[in-house]
Parts: structure tokens; sequence; C-alpha cells
């Protein structure tokens, strides 16, 4: 049903969602990028919709919980503690994604590398940094708005050396579109 009624929202949108993708979209770190406009989650949500993508996406846990969650759940949010169990030390952000990831068979965690809607010229790094703790995949999630395609535009396996890994990413989003280019940049640490 979902991956139904995400064909006949795309159509009506005028969008299309670019059917080649690599295998390891099932089980990754989904790069979201560029995110420029609230409507980027729209577009993913029905775009991975499509594709069958196994989509997740982080959210503070009390989104997810009555009467929230009613909603943020189906659409694929998953819980985040950001405090931490009372007396104890707080997990990071990063070991709770990873470990969320690595307690599935499949799952693409979606990750807005800028952080914000707004024009960052440094990414955050917890999108690679997940990836490299649970040892997956990061996979280049895109929505052109020129192209009115959504997609998954290829892969890396984290090295650990950052400055080439991004270098890598940063060759793929370069030619691609937000809905407000002006909103969107490149790390300028890795250009």
């Amino acid at each position: 049903m979902r991956k139904g009624l995400s064909k006949l929202l795309l159509k009506l949108c005028g969008w299309t969602a670019n059917p080649v993708y690599p295998k390891e979209a099932t089980k990754c770190v989904l790069i979201a990028a560029p995110h420029t406009t609230n409507w980027d989650a729209f577009y993913l949500l029905i775009g991975m919709g499509v594709l069958g993508i196994p989509m997740k996406f982080t959210i503070k846990d009390d989104w997810t919980k009555f009467p929230f969650g009613l909603i943020t759940k189906p659409l694929g949010g998953v819980g985040i503690d950001r405090n931490g169990p009372k007396g104890l030390k707080r997990i990071s952000y990063v070991d709770q994604m990873a470990e969320v990831i690595n307690s599935r068979d499949e799952i693409a965690m979606v990750v807005a590398a800028e952080g914000t809607r707004s024009l960052r010229t440094k990414w955050k790094m917890g999108f690679y940094h997940t990836a490299l703790k649970a040892g997956v995949p990061l996979c280049f999630g895109y929505l052109d708005y020129k192209k009115k395609e959504a997609g998954i535009g290829g892969m890396i396996h984290p090295t650990g050396d950052l400055d080439a890994d991004m270098k890598v990413i940063h060759a793929f989003y370069k030619n691609i579109n937000g809905k407000y280019p002006e909103k969107f940049s490149l790390d300028e640490r890795y250009v």
C-alpha cells in the first residue's frame, strides 16, 4: 500500500524516483542533501517509499510517544533520548543511532548532513561517524528540484579518512539542486 500511495503522490506532484540505486541502500546511513525546505521531508518520504527503501529518521523520543507517535512512528520516526537515564552518563547521539542501525536487518537511517534548512558552510559530521561506528555504508540520498527527481545516487564505505571520503561525497552533491540553491553549500573544509 505504501509503495502504491507513494507512486501516486509522486506522480501527482510531477516528480519521479530514480529506480537505479546501490543494493547497500537497504542497510546504511542515508545522507539527505541538499536540505533547504520542509518540503524535503515530504518528497524524501514518498520518493523512498516508491523505491521501497526502509527509511527511518531520528526524532526526540517524546515525539514517538502518544499521541504524536501515532503519526511519527508510521512515517519512520525512531525516538532518541537526548538526556539519558537519570544519574547515568548520557549516551551520544552517534552511539544511539549506531545501536538502532545494528539492531535491524534492514534500515536506511536518514541524516540531514547540513543539520538545518539554513545556509551552513560546515556540515555536521554525525552522519559520517554513525556509519563508521555501525560499520555500514553511506548512501547519497538526494532531491533534485530542478529535475524533480528523488533518488540515491551512490555510496561509499567510510574509511576513517574523513578528508578523502568527504571529497567523494561532495563530488556527487556539487551538481544537485535544492529547492532554494542559495541555502545549500558543500562543506568548505572539503571543497
